[in-house]
């Protein structure tokens, strides 16, 4: 007798929610699949489940079996984007890699991107650089969850491809959408406040080591308003 539904940490419960009832989905870099089978077995979505190495991907095909989803699941092996087609899926998922690389993977895409696609990301590190590409890169942020998930903080970020670049300041690219009235988006908004600070010891600019601490204040200040 197979299990219903996979039980997903903080992250990914959190990522899930993001994704629409019914919709088609690639998870990009799906590591065991627990995600792709939850999309699948509770939110009726068709999946594309990918990863750019075999061994994880062997995983992820045990685990669409163990929870009855294999029908849903399409697993392919290969390097982000490249195993997808246009227009084949309406969300995609990138989680587990730096915002860097997250860029990397969407800049890499083989095709043009289709107006209204959604774009989940759950970076573990370089999150304003990522807030920053994407906003230049014509994505709009939809919305972010902070979460706290073994000892560890981090945000989950909802975009939606418009084809229309922003520009944004360094604070919009340090908060973004993550200041909410809740523990972790204050220890979220701390966390990143003390990264900004740390950053800024290692600054030998006068003048630009002052902004980096105007900054980190103002991020402070918004942690403070997240408390509950």
């Amino acid at each position: 007798m197979v299990d219903q539904v996979p039980v997903l940490d903080a992250r990914l419960s959190a990522a899930a929610a993001f994704v629409r009832p019914g919709s088609t989905v690639a998870d990009i870099g799906c590591d065991h699949g627990k995600l792709s089978a939850y999309l699948a077995a509770a939110k009726n979505c068709q999946v594309i489940a990918a990863d750019i190495r075999p061994a994880p991907l062997a995983r992820a095909r045990e685990t669409m079996l163990r929870y009855g989803c294999a029908q849903r699941v399409e697993c392919r092996l290969g390097d982000g984007l490249s195993v997808l087609s246009a227009g084949e899926v309406q969300t995609v998922v990138i989680a587990g890699v730096s915002g860097i690389t997250a860029c990397d993977i969407v800049e890499a895409c083989p095709f043009p991107l289709e107006i209204g696609t959604r774009f989940i990301f759950v970076p573990p590190t370089k999150h304003a650089h990522l807030r920053g590409w994407l906003w230049s890169h014509g994505f709009s942020l939809i919305d972010e969850t902070p979460v706290l998930a073994a000892g560890r903080v981090y945000t989950v970020m909802c975009w939606e491809y418009t084809a229309k670049p922003e520009t944004h300041d360094a604070f919009a690219c340090a908060v973004g959408k993550a200041a909410k009235r809740t523990e972790a988006a204050a220890a979220y908004l701390g966390h990143v406040a003390l990264l900004a600070r740390k950053y800024a010891r290692g600054v030998k600019e006068p003048d630009r080591q002052a902004d980096i601490l105007v900054l980190a204040s103002r991020i402070e200040q918004e942690a403070r308003k997240c408390s509950v």
